[in-house]
């Protein structure tokens, strides 16, 4: 009798159980689309909040530049004398913007072979034991405060420029047309030089690190067809190596070109902040952000207004240069395609 009772619960048991499970699995479907839906709209809160501190730091460099833009116009970007003191204040951005446009060039055209250089060393020719060393190395140089690049550059690379490599750069091109006006003296602890040596130095690390990684995504089939028909290291480089991952080596390029247009207190160390025009790269200069650094503290109504128009003419500056370089990548992309 027992035996029999206990049967039948059993089977009311499984009964139940079978009647609850088709709302167990209602349950779970509702709890992972209320899951799925909460992670979709804080994905898109993330997403949208960038949109909104973008514009908001847009609209904020608009609203400071506005009494300075309305005050002095267009002419403000051609405009050299920079004096906030006089009555009333004459000021112009050409000096800062000719400065931040001079020293990244200089920066990149320094940077970029020696970057890519290391990469194509540590990829194709380093010894394996050579390279974590290397690599080391390289990712130190990024970790470094750029407040320490800047006081290194005053207190050694400064120094040292004017002692020894101006002089003989004057000495060598003295009276050379074009040459001789671009290496004139005297020689300077600060300058558009010295500013740009250390800006090379500063984005060295970006260049190499991502070219590394793109050199690695070579496919080994095509160095190795490469090498047997007989190519040198050179030429697979150049042939196989360059053409497959140029586009990340100008994604990089590009990223480096940022980090140089933007750079703030390493440049303010040691480039003079003159807002005068040289011919000279050995003469003192400022950039942009040099010139906010050094002078934002100190300003107020009409000069500050002016600073922040330098802020959101950098902020122009920057976009367009990342705007196109992601126009040539594209094309780049496209072509690659074909």
């Amino acid at each position: 009798m027992e035996q029999g009772t206990s049967v039948a619960e059993m089977a009311v048991q499984s009964t139940s159980m079978e009647a609850a499970a088709p709302f167990d699995r209602a349950k779970a479907l509702s709890a992972f689309k209320f899951g799925d839906r909460v992670f979709y709209w804080t994905t898109r809160a993330c997403a949208i909040a960038v949109l909104l501190i973008l514009g908001g730091i847009i609209l904020s460099l608009i609203a400071g530049a506005w009494p300075a833009m309305r005050e002095y116009g267009l002419p403000f970007l051609w405009t050299q004398r920079w004096a906030p003191s006089a009555d009333p204040p004459v000021l112009g951005a050409l000096g800062p913007v000719y400065g931040t446009l001079i020293t990244s060039f200089i920066a990149m055209i320094i940077a970029i072979p020696v970057g890519i250089g290391i990469a194509i060393f540590l990829t194709e020719l380093c010894p394996q034991w050579l390279r974590r060393p290397i690599g080391m190395a390289v990712e130190l140089l990024a970790g470094i405060p750029s407040i320490i690049y800047g006081m290194w550059g005053f207190f050694v690379l400064g120094p040292f420029l004017a002692n020894t490599f101006q002089p003989f750069m004057i000495r060598l091109f003295d009276g050379v047309p074009v040459l001789g006006a671009m290496f004139a003296g005297p020689p300077s602890y600060l300058s558009l030089f010295n500013a740009s040596l250390i800006l090379a130095i500063m984005v060295l690390p970006f260049i190499t690190a991502i070219s590394v990684d793109v050199f690695k995504t070579v496919p080994s089939v095509l160095k190795e067809a490469a090498y047997g028909v007989g190519c040198t290291t050179w030429e697979v480089v150049r042939n196989v190596v360059i053409p497959y991952t140029r586009v990340g080596v100008i994604g990089g390029v590009m990223l480096a070109l940022g980090r140089a247009l933007g750079e703030t207190m390493a440049v303010t160390f040691i480039i003079g902040n003159s807002f005068r025009i040289s011919s000279s790269i050995f003469a003192p200069g400022t950039t942009i952000s040099a010139a906010i650094a050094s002078e934002f503290a100190e300003s107020d109504g009409l000069h500050q207004s002016a600073l922040m128009l330098l802020g959101l003419l950098l902020f122009v500056l920057t976009f367009f240069v990342l705007a196109a370089a992601r126009l040539m990548l594209m094309r780049l992309e496209k072509k690659a395609g074909k």
